[in-house]
């Protein structure tokens, strides 16, 4: 029992390449409220999408041991790239339980839909991996999977343009090739951490599109649903709110950034060396 209640207090770290994670760290602090969270940006280095898998895998694995140094019970990766292409070395290299973005994204996918055909958005380079399709295929074989890459949300996203005429027409535009199939996708999977932003112009679009309700599933509250599980007895049931700490590897317009992300004002992050 004593050491359960150790375990209980020791936080949950959250890292990714940008501050896009912090979604996660909302999704993640409205599940489990009690809980102390690290969270860490590498925003020196983002994006991670652009660089090949192995220096993806050496970033990343640095990132996650600043978190098991500061004595993390549980490591989420808040990075769809790095969940697709270095989960097995983050793993491997960890003694805690680590949760990736895609395998919760996919089980919720699965659990939603009702046609078995399920619609996947994200960055070029986490499409171009097919950690989804594979994901979703490894659970449900013959499950149908469209993908589309819709690289314009980030930036709409980090500008706060998210519920407008703009994010509404680049969202139309992104989302019709999804829905002119037979049967159309009835499961939308947003596949990046900074589309749980748009998430409301994403859902009535789909549903225009469709003429119909559609599932849409973020990564973000499937990996804190996920967190949730995993801790079990371990979690800190405490009432009152957990500490949030943060860090980058660049602390440039956080300060303007981080709670858009968030959903909450910030006292800052601390800046460290990678």
């Amino acid at each position: 029992m004593g050491q359960e209640r150790t375990d209980a207090r020791r936080p949950i770290g959250v890292f990714d390449s940008g501050v896009g994670g912090l979604t996660v760290v909302r999704a993640l602090r409205a599940v489990l409220p009690g809980e102390d969270v690290i969270y860490l940006g590498d925003t020196a280095r983002v994006p991670y999408g652009s660089k090949s898998p192995r220096t993806v895998e050496r970033y990343s694995l640095t990132c996650q041991q600043f978190l098991l140094d500061r004595g993390v019970k549980l490591v989420l990766i808040a990075c769809n790239t790095v969940s697709a292409t270095a989960l097995p070395a983050l793993a491997a290299a960890s003694a805690v339980p680590v949760i990736g973005a895609v395998e919760p994204g996919a089980s919720r996918a699965l659990a939603a839909t009702r046609n078995q055909h399920i619609g996947v958005i994200g960055t070029l380079a986490t499409l171009r991996s097919e950690a989804y399709v594979r994901a979703i295929a490894a659970r449900r074989p013959g499950t149908s999977v469209t993908v589309a890459a819709c690289p314009l949300l980030v930036p709409l996203a980090e500008e706060g343009w998210t519920d407008d005429d703009i994010a509404q027409l680049v969202a139309r535009r992104y989302l019709a090739p999804l829905f002119a199939a037979d049967p159309a996708i009835d499961t939308l999977v947003l596949g990046c951490t900074h589309y749980p932003l748009l998430r409301d112009v994403l859902t009535r679009v789909a549903r225009e599109l469709a003429h119909r309700d559609v599932a849409v599933v973020d990564s973000a509250s499937a990996m804190a649903e996920a967190a949730r599980e995993v801790l079990g007895s371990s979690a800190n049931r405490r009432t009152d709110a957990g500490r949030l700490d943060c860090f980058a590897t660049d602390t440039s317009r956080l300060d303007e950034l981080a709670p858009r992300f968030l959903g909450e004002s910030l006292t800052g992050f601390e800046l460290v060396d990678l």
